[in-house]
């Protein structure tokens, strides 16, 4: 038997099944940008990343990335987001055909399927590429057993102006991949549109792709043309369906806006459907990676930053940003409350509106309840903090932490001078300063004695008035 996802040759060599080959190399010049157009973020991660995620879950065994000279930063990215990933410099532009073969040496290698993928298309789900893989497997009529020699993703454009079309024969099978502007009038009558991504012959693709030719205005070599030189090879060429909206290509930031869309549609569908309650779900947006159990409400114009995990029975007010975070079972927070990262929140916590949480532990049934901000801390369970306490963990240089007791209680407008840690069960008196360790139920009161002057405002309104007149 040969290992999962991988198949025996003739000889008995061991076949790797998939190699990804995600095109980056685009410089996205009408994204108006600085930053590379494969960097820009939908969802919280960059669409590189979302493309490398979705091929890995469809079953590639090693992904190649293409990128443009001089962009480390692209292929940082690709290597974090797919550890082990190959990366490739395309140092001239001339085209897609041309920026596969960039990756030859991966092309080289013994792979049953090789799917081309571009990082600009950031919607394509796993299952898309896998049923891309699995038709190339499959093949069609009596070649059957030998497999695709080509299959190209197609969707139906409502207005299919601008793009390559899909021209088949009567049963199906892929003729050729026609650019709009070579297309005659007849063939523009075709509504099935090319999205760009394919899957070729793993054992015929470096020869196929070396045998495109740059005969066109722009003097590029195009991967479509591949559809035509494999079909004169004798490999049947076929076709994979795709929703237009999942292979939308981002190109400018008004796509990047369609596509931020998009996702956060199927996140909130996902959400509702694992039974969470959103209020207002257009009004809410998830990131790639945000986790919520059953139960969980979410009230409108909520915000989830990457990585926060919320627990059953959780609450979450209006108004209210989390990054980093994690909420136990029957956490209430807001309106109008920001947990940053690092923020955990025990069973039955609360957080309050107009409160802010950093790296911080807020225990079991502790209340943090307005107008608070806590800091590099840890809160005991049940500790009480009062409205305007502040931690004051930052000194210009270093951050320090503060440590409060189980049962504590803070008094409003409290500050904490870091480090300083306050006993269980411990009161610290409103409008308190506090620099020094307070013991366990022992009671704190750092601040001025009150002095009262008799008549001082009377006098001080007159000898002002006096002032007024004179300079009249």
């Amino acid at each position: 038997m040969t290992e999962p996802g991988k198949t025996g040759t003739q000889d008995g060599e061991t076949q790797k099944r998939c190699l990804a080959i995600v095109l980056a190399a685009g410089e996205g010049k009408r994204m108006r940008s600085s930053l590379p157009k494969a960097l820009h973020r939908i969802a919280g991660r960059s669409m590189l990343s979302h493309v490398l995620d979705a091929v890995r879950q469809a079953g590639a065994d090693a992904i190649a990335v293409v990128v443009g000279p001089g962009r480390d930063d692209v292929a940082a990215e690709a290597v974090k987001a797919a550890p082990g990933a190959e990366i490739f410099v395309q140092d001239e532009r001339r085209g897609t055909a041309h920026a596969v073969l960039a990756a030859r040496e991966a092309l080289s290698h013994n792979f049953g399927t090789v799917l081309v993928v571009f990082a600009d298309t950031p919607l394509v789900r796993p299952e898309t590429f896998a049923a891309l893989l699995e038709k190339r497997e499959q093949g069609a009529g009596q070649r059957a057993a030998e497999g695709a020699g080509v299959v190209a993703l197609g969707f139906e454009a409502p207005d299919p102006f601008g793009y390559g079309r899909l021209l088949t024969d009567s049963e199906g099978h892929l003729l050729a991949i026609r650019e709009h502007k070579d297309a005659s009038p007849e063939e523009r009558e075709v509504a099935l549109c090319n999205a760009g991504l394919m899957a070729l012959d793993g054992a015929n693709a470096l020869k196929w792709l070396e045998s495109v030719g740059d005969d066109n205005a722009q003097k590029e070599y195009y991967l479509p043309d591949v559809v035509e030189i494999a079909r004169r090879d004798g490999a049947s060429c076929l076709i994979a369906g795709a929703e237009a909206g999942e292979v939308l290509g981002v190109n400018d930031k008004a796509q990047l806006a369609e596509a931020e869309a998009e996702i956060q549609r199927r996140l909130r569908l996902a959400a509702m459907q694992a039974g969470a309650t959103l209020v207002a779900p257009e009004t809410v947006f998830f990131s790639h990676d945000t986790v919520l159990a059953p139960d969980v409400l979410v009230e409108p114009h909520v915000v989830f930053g990457p990585g926060v995990t919320v627990a059953e029975g959780v609450v979450i007010h209006s108004f209210s940003h989390l990054e980093g975070a994690t909420l136990a079972k029957g956490v209430a927070i807001g309106p109008y409350a920001r947990l940053r990262p690092g923020a955990k929140l025990g069973e039955g916590a609360k957080v309050g509106n107009f409160v802010e949480i950093k790296q911080a532990d807020i225990g079991k049934g502790a209340k943090v309840n307005h107008l608070s901000y806590v800091g590099d801390a840890s809160i005991g369970a049940r500790a009480n903090i009062g409205a305007g306490v502040i931690t004051c963990n930052y000194d210009g240089f270093l951050k320090y932490r503060t440590i409060i007791g189980a049962d504590a209680f803070i008094g409003s407008n409290s500050s904490l001078i870091a480090p300083v840690e306050v006993g269980a069960g411990a009161y610290v008196g409103s409008g308190s300063v506090v620099t020094s360790n307070v013991e366990a139920d022992a009671l704190a009161v750092a601040r001025g004695r009150q002095a009262d002057i008799a008549g001082w405002a009377t006098a001080f309104r007159k000898k002002m008035a006096a002032l007024k007149a004179a300079k009249r």
